[in-house]
């Protein structure tokens, strides 16, 4: 589930589906989902209820409540990334260089979050990984897993 969590379930109901070899339209017919409704569910366009989630679970043979937990863990993604944006408005104080491949002061920093921690921890300097670090607020766990990654 770790490895799935923040994914919108659209993808990975679209990603069964060409397992299985069935249509949006199949799927549409099986639940009773009207068609346009679960294209946007596909596309990420539009969330999942319960009641849908229920209704593919049964279809393609999830667990039950399985999409329907997706759905909510994707929904707390989402709102964790708009927290982190209000709360930082201004970029963090690091080298602009480290990202000469993006526009630095239009960045948006909680979308790629996980990106720059990387790449400050891959390139940055000692004060620079300590600014990310307080930047982003981290725990000493999440400290550890990306020093361990930009080895």
């Amino acid at each position: 589930m770790e490895i799935i969590q923040g994914v919108h379930p659209g993808k990975l109901i679209e990603r069964d589906l060409k397992k299985k070899t069935l249509t949006q339209r199949n799927l549409s017919a099986l639940t009773s989902i009207p068609f346009q409704t679960l294209n946007a569910i596909i596309t990420g366009k539009r969330n999942l209820t319960t009641q849908q989630a229920l209704k593919i679970e049964a279809s393609l043979g999830y667990e039950v409540g399985f999409l329907a937990i997706l759905q909510t863990l994707y929904d707390i993604k989402q709102c964790t990334e708009k927290d982190i944006s209000t709360l930082n408005i201004q970029p963090p104080r690091i080298r602009k260089s480290l990202f000469w491949d993006t526009d630095f002061d239009t960045m948006n920093w909680a979308k790629y979050k996980k990106a720059v921690i990387k790449r400050v921890f891959e390139r940055g300097n000692n004060v620079e990984v300590e600014e990310i670090c307080r930047y982003y607020n981290l725990t000493q766990n999440e400290q550890y897993q990306f020093s361990f990654q930009a080895e």
